[in-house]
């Protein structure tokens, strides 16, 4: 009796002892992973920031400033709203020109690529048809294919359209994602219950009416994305009209900076423009990250169909 007593008393001091030890490891694990994690964060961060910020910086200077001071600290003279006006009024305010057009064949072929993705996806997800498979795999194909191996056959067929050195040269690729189309036929398929189809059916909804009132609305952190990454990718694209376009009031804002860029040994004050014209292009950018960011979230019907 004496000695199950001892054994009993024993037990829970072990148990006592042992517990903080294994409470110890366990916190000095969780705050080693939680600074590496931090760490890693912290030089992603850098990586991306630096360039901005960078940017920021040079838009501020003159060309002397450019070369004779620190590249990331301020000049002698806080030079921006000179540099932006130079940039906005230099040859007539082509860069207006420049910009409206990158605002035309981003907005459009992203808003135009994200409807078709999302029809096709939609399509492909909820519907039972032959050769659905088939042209699921081509889709997944096509996402493979870079769009420089591309360009020149497009501009080939574009020629004998007469479509080239045109806004539609430039419109129309745009408006195919496959990337886009993948994407939405897999949400589709995760997040939209065929039983909210059937009874819309049943309250004598048309195919159409159910996909815009309710395929819409379900898919909407989808299409937030695919609008994001094809504004991003139109809006960056420079190949593409660097084939298409030989008419310089055409050009996005891609090829109007290059061009800028190319004369700056013969000019250096086009560092300036150059400059001054690049912050100001990665501004819509930034606007439309910021403002579309509160639709980027899923869940949007989750409770709806019990």
């Amino acid at each position: 009796m004496t000695a199950t007593q001892t054994r009993l008393d024993h037990q829970p001091a072990r148990t006592r002892r042992a517990a903080p030890n294994s409470r110890d490891r366990s916190a000095g694990r969780s705050k080693a992973s939680t600074i590496i994690t931090t760490g890693i964060l912290v030089v992603v961060a850098l990586y991306f920031l630096v360039p901005v910020y960078w940017v920021v910086l040079a838009a501020t200077k003159t060309t002397e400033d450019l070369f004779a001071s620190n590249g990331f600290w301020f000049g002698s003279s806080f030079n921006l709203w000179t540099n932006v006006v130079q940039v906005l009024t230099y040859d007539g305010g082509v860069f207006v020109r420049w910009f409206a057009n990158s605002v035309l064949y981003a907005g459009v072929g992203a808003v135009g690529a994200t409807y078709f993705a999302a029809a096709g996806g939609y399509a492909l997800a909820k519907y039972e048809f032959r050769g659905r498979n088939a042209i699921f795999g081509t889709v997944l194909g096509g996402v493979l294919v870079p769009g420089t191996a591309i360009a020149l056959p497009l501009f080939l067929l574009f020629s004998q359209l007469g479509l080239a050195n045109t806004y539609w040269s430039v419109l129309l690729p745009s408006l195919v994602s496959p990337f886009g189309l993948f994407l939405c036929r897999i949400y589709a398929s995760a997040s939209m219950d065929t039983s909210l189809m059937e009874a819309a059916r049943l309250d004598g909804a048309s195919e159409l009416r159910i996909f815009h009132t309710l395929g819409l609305k379900i898919l909407t952190p989808a299409l937030v994305t695919v609008f994001l990454f094809q504004l991003v990718s139109i809006w960056n694209n420079y190949f593409l009209p660097l084939v298409m376009l030989a008419d310089s009031s055409l050009y996005p804002i891609t090829l109007g900076l290059n061009n800028w860029s190319s004369q700056v040994e013969r000019l250096p004050e086009f560092y300036e423009l150059t400059t001054g014209g690049v912050l100001l292009s990665v501004i819509p950018l930034g606007i439309a990250m910021i403002v579309l960011q509160r639709f980027w979230r899923g869940g949007l019907t989750e409770g709806a169909v019990k």
